[in-house]
């Protein structure tokens, strides 16, 4: 117990009194018995008036007077003060002041203690904007304490445009009492790295709401802000990566969402299979072979590293190889024991790793489906933190939907490829050449070769130097799509070697396709030839006559030699498997020099054109002038084809030539055994007047043949006609539609060799019927020398 002056001895008390107030008042008499009592000694002590007054102040008291004595008998430290009560006389008495001790602290103290011991950065602001006050998180956070800030605005403590846009903030709030929010990225001094921070600032008012201050309250979420980016990260992978169906182009959007947000660099190798659509083996120890996909650093790292679609052997000892041998990822800093082996062993990678200041590297392996496809290796550089536990299950993710992704694309490369394959083999291989007509053609898949087609074209080499064109489209795309055109192409080339007519071809066609339907009726399948077009044609070089037919198919232009061009008029048959509804054939002449132009509709109804308008641009693209059918064919794409093309596109030109009278030569024969000599020795000249003697022989002999059984089985008229073209050519025309049969006769018979030996004779032979009869041909092999 302290005291300003020692107390004497007190005057007798008087009449007792309880004192109304909060503060722990005591006043004694000159004999120190309590007189009076207040209601805060009341609470400090628990004791009431009536039991106290008149009471030894010494009894409130331990025996050294350092601590109070409570009424329950708990005892608490407190600093008690003595003041003498004056008198002119003599002491009366004195005023005990009590103030409680740390054992019984008031509320300033919690809430300073509360002010400092918050987790949260606080500080104060006056009306001005400088600081107040600042709590030991904020001090420790800056370096910066509260004594070297009060009085002093923030950014006269710390410089960058950060802390000035903070200051701004705060003052605003102090002009608009309006509270203000802000995600500051920053790293504070005395920190490695910079930290975001979330800050409230407020006002600070009173009762009737007139602002005072400003509060400040801050608080490091870096953990809950890198957790964000990390889901923003696959988020965005989410949607950009596997956004087409190509390796390479998947692996590059891999690199370009991790790099530079996650990773300096980046690197996607995979096994070589990969690229060609194939299942790659399984990868064992050991030095592996990977093929780099796709590659993206920093524009800060300007050295050099290894090209894409580069095969690089890693060894056994890499990250690469290893996390591929057992199938989990790895985490490595350049210190651990395994990357400095892997230096030893591949001083190339050491060189280049070391020339980037690598720091930290995580290396993940492909995996989709149960099958490893290749790794990704991310790589951080001396200017970034190194990869955490949490950056690890970040890689796995991000590869793990990657993984799926290329290897969507690696199927859908090989079923491209089968399907190219397939469609490239059924295709004519190349420009057909044919002495009628010359040829150029284009096929474009949809969606710019994204997949393979129905639409089709061929070239058909017929008997008689004539040559069928045809075109057709096969609703769909892809392998089924590419099957059923390879169907109706072999029905198509095997229809037209019988030598049917358009319209009777496409009859049959459409046989061929109903039937199909029927087949598959009971799987419950559509077939793809269902509601497939077909335009089918024949040139004849002799007479320069085209006779057409279609199924469901737009008509072909014609564009004669003087350059106008015209739609030919050709009736327009059903789909093919649609119904029995027939079809009809038109006959065109078609001069020397003209242009036919066979195609598909996705030629004429790309973008909003509709058919007419596609049939006039066309029209007028094939009437420029172009140096060969080749550029023309390119002219016509480039200006009907858009880039994004929802159909098939098949494009087949066709220039006419014509056969001059030094080519064919004709003789009508009598019905008449007697008249096969005299038709053997004409012919026989002609071939002289041809420079083809070396034939003479075998001439004579099928001739002989021919026109023998025509005489003798068949009715009049007869004709025998001679076509020099690339192959000796010899048709026996008459007025019977029966035909021979080639037969194998016995020892003993008389008769049933002449067809056989005009088969033996002749590279082929065939019977082709017209509207008045029959034309039996046979075409003698290659001639060795040119026509001429």
């Amino acid at each position: 117990m302290t005291s300003d002056e020692p107390p004497g001895r007190l005057p007798p008390a008087s009449a007792g009194a309880f004192l109304g107030t909060a503060a722990a008042i005591v006043v004694t008499d000159q004999d120190g018995l309590v007189t009076h009592w207040s209601s805060g000694a009341q609470t400090l002590w628990g004791f009431a008036p009536e039991e106290v007054i008149g009471k030894p102040l010494a009894d409130l008291f331990t025996a050294d007077w350092a601590v109070l004595r409570h009424r329950d008998g708990r005892l608490s430290d407190a600093q008690v003060r003595l003041y003498p009560l004056p008198s002119d006389k003599r002491p009366t008495g004195c005023l005990v002041m009590v103030v409680p001790g740390t054992g019984s602290p008031d509320e300033c103290s919690f809430m300073r203690w509360m002010f400092d011991k918050q987790p949260l950065a606080l500080a104060i602001y006056d009306r001005e904007g400088r600081t107040l006050f600042g709590n030991e998180v904020i001090a420790q956070a800056t370096g910066v304490f509260e004594h070297d800030v009060r009085g002093r605005f923030m950014a006269e403590i710390l410089q960058g445009p950060v802390y000035e846009e903070v200051e701004q903030r705060i003052r605003r709030v102090l002009q608009t009492g309006e509270p203000e929010f802000t995600e500051p990225f920053v790293r504070l001094p005395g920190e490695p790295k910079a930290h975001a921070w979330a800050l409230d600032i407020f006002p600070l008012t009173d009762e009737a709401g007139q602002v005072h201050g400003a509060g400040m309250s801050a608080y490091d979420y870096s953990q809950q802000y890198e957790s964000r980016e990390r889901l923003a990260l696959l988020s965005e992978a989410r949607t950009r990566i596997g956004a087409g169906l190509d390796v390479v182009g998947t692996a590059r959007e891999l690199t370009e969402v991790a790099v530079p947000r996650f990773a300096d660099l980046v690197s996607v190798d995979l096994l070589d299979p990969v690229f060609q659509g194939d299942v790659p083996a399984p990868v064992l120890s050991g030095p592996v072979p990977l093929r780099r996909a796709a590659y993206k650093v920093a524009s800060a790292t300007s050295e050099e590293h290894p090209a894409p679609d580069e095969i690089s052997n890693h060894v056994a000892s890499s990250p690469i190889a290893r996390c591929l041998a057992s199938g989990r990822a790895e985490r490595h800093h350049v210190d651990d024991s395994q990357v400095i082996r892997w230096f030893a062993d591949d001083p190339v990678q050491a060189a280049q790793a070391r020339a980037c200041g690598v720091h930290s590297l995580i290396a993940v392996p492909i995996r989709a489906r149960g099958t490893t496809l290749g790794a990704v290796m991310f790589v951080r550089c001396s200017s970034r933190e190194p990869f955490g536990p949490d950056d690890l299950a970040v890689t796995e993710d991000l590869v793990a939907r990657a993984a799926v992704c290329l290897d969507n694309a690696r199927r859908f490369t090989r079923e491209r490829g089968i399907s190219l394959a397939l469609q490239r083999n059924l295709l004519p291989h190349g420009p057909t050449t044919h002495p009628a007509v010359e040829t150029a053609s284009r096929y474009l898949p949809a969606g710019g070769g994204a997949q393979a087609g129905g639409d089709w074209y061929d070239v058909i080499p017929l008997p008689g130097a004539r040559v069928g064109l045809v075109v057709g489209d096969v609703v769909g795309h892809g392998i089924n799509a590419s099957a059923t055109m390879g169907r109706l192409r072999t029905a198509v080339r095997t229809l037209a070697d019988i030598d049917l007519p358009p319209d009777e071809l496409l009859t049959h066609l459409d046989d061929i396709v109903t039937h199909t339907e029927d087949d598959t009726v009971a799987t419950g399948e559509i077939p793809g030839a269902i509601g497939a077009g077909c335009l089918y044609a024949v040139y004849d070089p002799l007479s320069s006559i085209c006779s057409l037919a279609r199924a469901g198919h737009p008509p072909p232009v014609l564009v004669h030699p003087d350059g106008t061009s015209t739609v030919i008029d050709l009736p327009a048959g059903p789909p093919l498997g649609l119904g029995s509804l027939p079809f009809e054939a038109a006959e065109v002449t078609v001069p020397e020099g003209s242009l036919l132009a066979l195609f598909t509709d996705g030629l004429l109804s790309a973008g909003e054109r509709d058919i007419d308008e596609g049939l006039d641009a066309l029209r007028h693209t094939l009437a420029r002038p172009a140096s060969s059918l080749a550029a023309l064919c390119d002219t016509v794409l480039g200006t009907l084809s858009p880039e994004a093309r929802t159909d098939d596109i098949a494009l087949l030109l066709v220039r006419t030539r014509l056969f001059g009278e030094d080519r064919v030569a004709s003789w009508d024969v009598p019905v008449d055994p007697a008249a096969v000599a005299e038709t053997r020795r004409r012919a026989c000249d002609r071939l002289v007047a041809w420079g083809l003697e070396e034939t003479t022989f075998v001439t004579e002999l099928v001739i002989s043949e021919l026109v023998t059984n025509a005489i003798r089985y068949a009715s009049g008229p007869i004709r025998l006609r001679l076509i020099k073209d690339e192959a000796l050519i010899f048709e026996v025309s008459d007025g019977s539609s029966t035909s021979p049969h080639l037969r194998r006769a016995r020892v003993f018979d008389e008769g049933g060799r002449g067809l056989f030996m005009v088969a033996e004779l002749t590279r082929r032979w065939g019977t082709r019927y017209t509207r008045t009869g029959k034309t039996i041909w046979a075409e003698l092999a290659p001639l060795h020398l040119s026509t001429r």
